[in-house]
């Protein structure tokens, strides 16, 4: 009998087809799964393919008493409980390779601009009569020669690292983990503590995983830590930023600016944010390309294939005890 899959979001048939050919895979019939729809079949499942936005819960986990993986599309794993799912037994993986370049243009990307204001400009000139031509109209900021601060280097971090480079920017970054001497030789950063990075950088760019340590990570008293023209960009999770205290520190122009790909409160925005001139807004698409998306199925598919065959390789979140 063919092992069960269950995927909790309807993506293009085609980034499956490895994993159709030996698995009885269960779609949803319209977008998405809902947690009532999957806490109702769940225990008949071998397998739960989730997307980042599914939250894999505890009660979830109960239910489900076949299920010998979770394959979290995505490279972030906050929406699963690791622990819970190691305890029961349950290998969880992510699909951390085909978002890297993707995020690390989508920062690079911010960046330019929120320096160079090309948000604010070209809403301006779709409104008659907004903008105002001048040589001194419309200043930005220049990218060259300005200091990155990477908080969380890892592979975005490092890929986000090597396109700052190559725009002349001085890298520095904090990390649970310091880079190898050849690492940052490499890459031409130099490891900071996180007081310093945040009051020497120009830019800041939050590439670390959402844990109970990096919640709010950046908050009132970063923000007021900041030179006056830093600014802000966030392309991993939402909740990494204090989005009350970067309101106020943005309406009060304490920074520059911010560049958000992600939000605390998923897709429900805190209304001062679209008033504001100083930030750029994007919903979260980061990694929205139709090559990447094509790659986090196959290989979210290929992390199940691999598990039941016993063969690598298998990006896993948790260690299981053997």
């Amino acid at each position: 009998m063919k092992k069960k899959v269950l995927v909790t979001y309807k993506m293009p048939i085609e980034g499956y087809a490895e994993l159709l050919k030996d698995f009885d895979v269960t779609f949803s019939k319209g977008q998405s799964f809902t947690e009532e729809e999957v806490m109702e079949v769940i225990q008949d499942y071998d397998a739960l393919l989730s997307m980042f936005d599914f939250k894999v819960t505890n009660a979830l986990i109960d239910k489900a008493k076949r299920l010998k993986i979770v394959s979290n599309y995505a490279v972030g794993y906050d929406n699963v409980d690791v622990n819970y799912c190691t305890e029961k037994g349950i290998q969880v993986t992510n699909t951390p390779d085909p978002v890297t370049q993707p995020t690390a243009d989508q920062a690079l990307g911010l960046i330019i601009a929120v320096l160079r204001n090309i948000a604010l400009c070209d809403r301006k000139l779709r409104t008659p009569g907004a903008l105002k031509w001048g040589l001194l109209e419309n200043l930005g900021l220049s990218i060259y020669g300005k200091t990155l601060g990477i908080i969380g280097m890892g592979r975005i971090g490092k890929a986000l690292a090597l396109r700052a480079r190559v725009c002349g920017m001085n890298i520095v970054y904090n990390n649970r983990k310091k880079l190898s001497k050849e690492e940052e030789e490499y890459y031409h950063a130099t490891w900071l503590p996180f007081d310093e990075l945040i009051t020497t950088s120009d830019c800041i760019s939050l590439n670390a995983p959402l844990t109970p340590d990096t919640f709010h990570i950046i908050g009132e008293r970063e923000f007021g830590m900041m030179k006056k023209n830093a600014m802000v960009v966030n392309t991993a999770r939402g909740p990494l930023i204090d989005e009350k205290a970067l309101v106020a520190a943005l309406q009060n122009k304490r920074i520059w600016g911010a560049g958000l790909d992600v939000f605390e409160g998923g897709e429900v925005l805190s209304p001062e944010l679209l008033t504001l001139d100083n930030v750029v807004l994007n919903p979260h698409t980061g990694t929205q390309t139709f090559e990447v998306r094509h790659e986090m199925s196959v290989i979210a598919s290929q992390n199940i294939i691999n598990f039941f065959d016993g063969k690598e390789p298998v990006f896993r979140v948790n260690q299981l005890g053997k």
